[in-house]
């Protein structure tokens, strides 16, 4: 069984909306931005791409993939981010039609475009929260992996 995400962790996650995405292909990084909703129960970031953008033309080579979710702020005090690592995978089935109702209940203008969706599975997870104390680490790993 899992260890539990702490809960600092998983709040953070569901307040933001946005996350940076880090692929790579032949040694070659790239970052891009994405609008995600977070399904708690699953443990997945659920986000959509077209087929064609770069970044999942890389996913399509190599699957493991890194991100980040950051607050935007100029106070040291108030510093809030995540990084993680994971595994991307297009979805199907009976998850993808309740990752697609969730994911158009938190952004009903994505219903104008037909994309697709996918979902990281994280296996590592670690917050900074200089709430906390500066420079505090919140870390969650996946013992499977």
């Amino acid at each position: 069984m899992n260890e539990p995400i702490n809960e600092r962790i998983i709040k953070f996650i569901n307040e933001h909306h946005i996350f940076t995405l880090a692929t790579s292909n032949n040694n070659h990084p790239y970052c891009s931005t994405c609008f995600y909703v977070y399904m708690e129960k699953e443990n997945l970031l659920v986000f959509t791409s077209d087929k064609k953008t770069k970044h999942i033309q890389d996913v399509e080579q190599q699957n493991r993939v890194a991100g980040a979710i950051a607050l935007e702020t100029s106070i040291i005090g108030k510093i809030r981010g995540i990084q993680f690592t994971g595994f991307i995978t297009e979805l199907k089935g009976s998850l993808l039609s309740k990752a697609h109702l969730r994911y158009l209940k938190k952004f009903p203008i994505a219903i104008l475009k037909e994309t697709t969706l996918w979902a990281i599975e994280p296996d590592f997870i670690k917050m900074t929260d200089n709430r906390l104390g500066f420079g505090k680490k919140l870390i969650w790993e996946n013992p499977k992996n």
